[in-house]
């Protein structure tokens, strides 16, 4: 099937271009990004509470391990959904009884939430793929087709602003009785800073100029040299051996350690 037709007037005609295909992708309507300080949430520590010799709290690392997300519909906005996202950090924490002790490795959980409204149109079709996916579904009512969009998010590795040692009440099980038990506990209880994306998405079918087909122009050759002799044609990573100033950019991503022997 020829979509030329479809194509504005101005299209670029020149030898070598190919018609124009429809393309099956995912448009972005909407789409926003924020920076959140999530200040003065505890951490669910694996191993429970806080010990009690431990006297000082630094972050080693702190990663996005997931985001659970549900949509609504904005009542009287059509076309408007609400989206509340639930983010869950894992964190390690290092715990000190003294400020020059070897510090004791924990690690426990963080949760925090947000919602945040974007315009993700709407549609009253259902789709059904080969693959077992459908998009549309008819639970609600009978004859009643609910199209949700699709949302996306996106995330950095958090930054730890701010660690210390603090009290949260005590969930007890009630099969267990809170007899003898005080009703806090010690925890840590962290700052966090995150910087977001989030889109609403929706599978459209748009149409795209091509270009003929080609094939790569780069040998798949193997290198027959000796392991030295790749080495040698190595940069010598100065860099790595100066440390780098305020001004300067440098890789200070999540976990990064960098290691000095001294004899």
């Amino acid at each position: 099937m020829n979509y030329d037709q479809n194509l504005p007037e101005d299209f670029d005609r020149r030898p070598g271009r190919g018609e124009a295909v429809p393309v099956k992708v995912n448009q972005v309507f909407d789409s926003c990004s924020d920076r959140d300080c999530i200040s003065n949430v505890p951490v669910i520590l694996d191993m429970g509470e806080l010990p009690a010799n431990i006297q000082l709290v630094k972050c080693k690392c702190a990663r996005v391990a997931d985001v659970c997300m549900r949509i609504e519909p904005v009542p009287f906005n059509r076309g408007f959904y609400n989206i509340d996202l639930t983010f869950t950090f894992r964190v390690q924490i290092l715990g000190y009884t003294c400020a020059c002790d070897q510090p004791q490795l924990l690690e426990g959980t963080v949760y925090a939430s947000k919602s945040s409204i974007l315009y993700g149109s709407e549609s009253n079709t259902q789709t059904f793929s080969s693959t077992g996916a459908s998009i549309g579904t008819t639970d609600t009512a009978c004859c009643e087709v609910v199209n949700l969009p699709t949302a996306n998010v996106q995330v950095v590795a958090p930054l730890a602003l701010e660690t210390k040692i603090g009290t949260v009440c005590r969930q007890l099980d009630p099969a267990q009785g809170a007899e003898g038990y005080p009703p806090t506990m010690r925890t840590v209880v962290m700052t966090l800073g995150l910087f977001s994306v989030i889109e609403l998405t929706r599978p459209v079918t748009i149409l795209v100029p091509t270009y003929d087909y080609t094939i790569p122009t780069k040998e798949c050759n193997v290198d027959t040299e000796t392991p030295c002799a790749v080495f040698d044609k190595m940069r010598f990573p100065t860099e790595e051996f100066s440390p780098a100033s305020l001004n300067d950019p440098a890789d200070r991503s999540c976990c990064t350690e960098q290691e000095t022997f001294t004899s």
